[in-house]
């Protein structure tokens, strides 16, 4: 589990192409702390560090992660957001991500927003479906607050910290980014379908809620 706060900046150092998947080796100082076998949301997505050294680590992506991320498209060099898995003595600062990506989104734009930055992405109906303004979502594997929502495309703020910190200032538009929507969200639409969408006071009175 994660929280969605960038640790570091990788940098891709090695890609190779191992059976059903690819093998990614990452430059970072996380790499020190790091052991075989923890787990490292890499732009969002957890995965299993399987060799490391002082200054690089190794992971594994499976053809079903990269079906669904945007690691199959990186390259020698490419930037990658990092964060460890969650300790439970540790302040929940961003939100719970599970680092388990949902779908991928284009970037629309970057604009400059005083000394904010607005990003707007082109999102599918899935993320729309699963997505609320004022929401968290998982971009990147960077926690942040949908600002404005609409069918077909979110914008969020990106405070200057966050920007200077993240592989955000190496994006440009049309590069594709990982999407995780919010997990207590997607729990709550299954129980309501399984009830049939009928929520009533008595539901309501039933589970809790008043």
């Amino acid at each position: 589990m994660f929280t969605g706060i960038v640790e570091d900046v990788g940098e891709i150092k090695n890609i190779q192409t191992i059976q059903n998947g690819i093998r990614l080796t990452i430059q970072s100082f996380l790499s020190s702390e790091l052991k075989e076998g923890d787990s490292v949301a890499t732009n969002g997505a957890c995965l299993t560090v399987t060799d490391k050294t002082q200054s690089t680590f190794s992971v594994d992506v499976s053809f079903e992660t990269i079906k669904r991320t945007n690691l199959g498209k990186l390259n020698i060099g490419s930037k990658v957001n990092l964060e460890r898995a969650l300790k439970l003595s540790e302040r929940l600062n961003g939100h719970i991500v599970l680092g388990h990506v949902d779908t991928t989104a284009t970037i629309e734009n970057i604009t400059k927003a005083g000394d904010f930055y607005i990003l707007s992405i082109k999102i599918d109906g899935y993320t729309f479906q699963h997505s609320v303004e004022k929401g968290s979502i998982c971009i990147d594997g960077i926690s942040l607050t949908i600002a404005d929502l609409k069918p077909d495309r979110l914008s969020v703020a990106i405070i200057p910290f966050t920007f200077e910190h993240t592989n955000l200032k190496f994006k440009k538009p049309s590069d594709a980014v990982n999407i995780e929507t919010d997990i207590i969200g997607k729990y709550v639409e299954k129980f309501v379908k399984a009830k049939n969408n009928q929520i009533s006071e008595e539901f309501l009175k039933e589970h809790g809620f008043i």
